[in-house]
């Protein structure tokens, strides 16, 4: 296998790189904002804990209160339970939409929030 020399005039990869401008970009300043609104993702993490504590607390609740030992009534309050859970995450997140859709038809174009068009 055959080396490659460095001439001195050449430069190398890394003062190549080092040159101000080198990308059309260069001089723009960057976007920084997240790509997920912090409201997204703070109704996100509340639904995954009530997702996980709310089936949970009801099988705990009912298995001894009110189905006097009988598991199987509880396991199926606690289905029922995360089925309400996960219909309330999908209302939500529906009614945040058509608010964001009602905002783009106003000409608002939302909150701020969110990726930038490019």
């Amino acid at each position: 296998m055959a080396t490659r020399r460095i001439i001195s005039q050449e430069k190398t990869l890394l003062e190549k790189d080092d040159r101000i401008g080198s990308s059309p970009a260069a001089s723009e300043k960057s976007n920084i904002t997240p790509a997920v609104p912090a409201s997204v993702i703070i109704k996100l993490l509340a639904f995954t804990f009530a997702m996980i504590v709310i089936p949970i607390s009801s099988y705990f609740l009912t298995v001894d209160r009110l189905f006097k030992g009988n598991s199987t009534y509880a396991g199926a309050t606690a289905a029922i339970m995360a089925n309400v859970v996960l219909i309330g995450y999908i209302i939500v997140a529906m009614a945040e939409d058509q608010s964001d859709q009602e905002n783009e038809k106003k000409g608002g174009g939302g909150k701020g929030e969110g990726k930038k068009d490019l």
